[in-house]
This record gives C-alpha cells, sequence and structure tokens, in this order.
C-alpha cells in the first residue's frame, strides 16, 4: 500500500514544562497526516464535505515509544491499511527525522456517514482517488 510521509517541527505550545511532547499531539498529528495522505491522492476532506459525506472516528490507538521535544523534526508516516464496505483503517508511524528513531506508532478507523449521521458505504469516487496510488 502507498505510504504518504508529511514532516513537521514540534511546537514550543505542544510540550509540557520538560520540553517533552504532550500525548495527545500524536492524535494530532495523525489527523496531519491522514489529511495530507488524502491531498496526496489528489483529494481532500473539503471535497468529501462537498459531497454530502462525512468521515467520523470510530476508534483511535497509539503506542508511545521514545518521547518527542520542542524543535524536533518529526515524520509522520501515514497509510490506509484496510478498507471496509463503509469504513477505513490507517497506521501511523512517528519518527525523529534526525535518527529515525521511533517515536510512537498507532491507528485510527473512521466511518464514512451521511449528513445525517448514519454511516454509508464508501462512495466510488472516493474509492478511485485510492486505486490511483495504490
Amino acid at each position: 500500500m502507498y505510504t504518504d510521509e508529511t514532516e513537521i517541527r514540534v511546537r514550543y505550545e505542544e510540550t509540557d514544562q520538560m520540553g517533552v511532547v504532550y500525548y495527545s499531539n500524536y492524535l494530532i498529528w495523525f489527523e496531519v497526516g491522514r489529511a495530507e495522505y488524502i491531498r496526496s491522492l489528489g483529494t481532500s476532506y473539503k471535497e468529501f464535505e462537498r459531497h454530502g459525506v462525512h468521515i467520523v472516528v470510530a476508534e483511535a490507538y497509539c503506542k508511545y515509544e521514545f518521547p518527542a521535544r520542542y524543535d524536533d523534526l518529526i515524520i509522520i508516516r501515514t497509510n490506509l491499511s484496510e478498507i471496509g464496505n463503509r469504513s477505513m483503517k490507517y497506521t501511523y508511524t512517528v519518527l525523529r527525522k534526525a535518527d529515525r528513531k521511533l517515536l510512537a506508532s498507532g491507528y485510527t478507523t473512521h466511518v464514512f456517514v451521511g449528513k445525517n449521521g448514519k454511516p454509508v458505504k464508501i462512495p466510488k469516487w472516493v474509492l478511485r482517488y485510492i486505486k490511483k496510488k495504490n
């Protein structure tokens, strides 16, 4: 499967008093990686919403291996690991760029829903974008 890499720098506001990244920021970074992954396919969440489709998080998991610190350059590797009829699962690896040290890994599972909040099948046009890269 296709893997996208997004590079970001740890901002001061993402750290605690010891200069270590606060744990919830990793889930935010997963979202950044996922949004960039979708952009790399040639579409965006905004485009999904224009078509009346929303993607909600059904499950999130993160395993912390080593702390990221203020001003580190990090790489978020994102890949689409599973596609169901109504859901997708993304996996993530967060690395420190300088030495490729594994900082965290995890996944998120997303369900496609319509404007009424009820699950819908993944639209065929979305699957076409995915197939272009995979």
